[in-house]
């Protein structure tokens, strides 16, 4: 018998849960919304084709090899761009850019690209908008999607990587923090 099967083996069930029972997905926000995570701006296409969204789901999925890990809504409207362009960029957002990061969360109307008003953008390798002024901008090609209920896991291979100055923004308990 492995370790893990004999841990296996040793677990117990909470009496207090029911079987089967699905957990509420309210209840799984409200417990989300206590961890704090990094402000990330998420954009794809070219000119007025461009999407964005602005996420707190934006990690290393590894570093050898060079790999994000994005998680997407399926219903986004950033995800069929990102999918036809097949390139996007993760750009850090720093405590400056809690404006910036309401117009990519669709906050006044804003879509496609109109959200991009108001900043300056540039490219790199893959062509996809990088914000200038990023505390950190990682460009990358989109390598796989894994579509899973109401979202598609986004892994991208690591083209190129910008940094700038400065402390990055943070979500928790429904609002921005700067991390100043």
């Amino acid at each position: 018998m492995t370790i893990q099967t004999a841990h296996l083996l040793n677990l117990r069930t909470d009496p207090r849960i029911e079987p089967g029972l699905e957990v509420d997905p309210q209840s799984l926000k409200e417990a989300l919304r206590q961890l704090a995570g990094g402000v990330s701006i998420i954009t794809t296409g070219v000119d007025q084709e461009r999407a964005g969204a602005t996420v707190t789901s934006a990690t290393a999925l590894s570093v050898h090899p060079p790999r994000m890990l994005v998680s997407l809504n399926k219903t986004s409207s950033t995800w069929p761009v990102l999918h036809k362009y097949g390139t996007f960029a993760v750009n850090v957002a720093g405590a400056h850019h809690e404006q910036l990061a309401n117009q990519f969360a669709g906050m006044g109307g804003l879509k496609g690209a109109e959200r991009y008003n108001g900043a300056d953008w540039t490219s790199l390798v893959s062509g996809a908008p990088i914000l200038a002024d990023a505390v950190a901008a990682i460009d990358c090609e989109l390598e796989e999607a894994i579509e899973r209920h109401s979202h598609v896991l986004i892994i991208g291979r690591v083209l190129a990587i910008r940094s700038n100055e400065g402390l990055s923004l943070a979500y928790v308990n429904g609002g921005y923090h700067r991390l100043d």
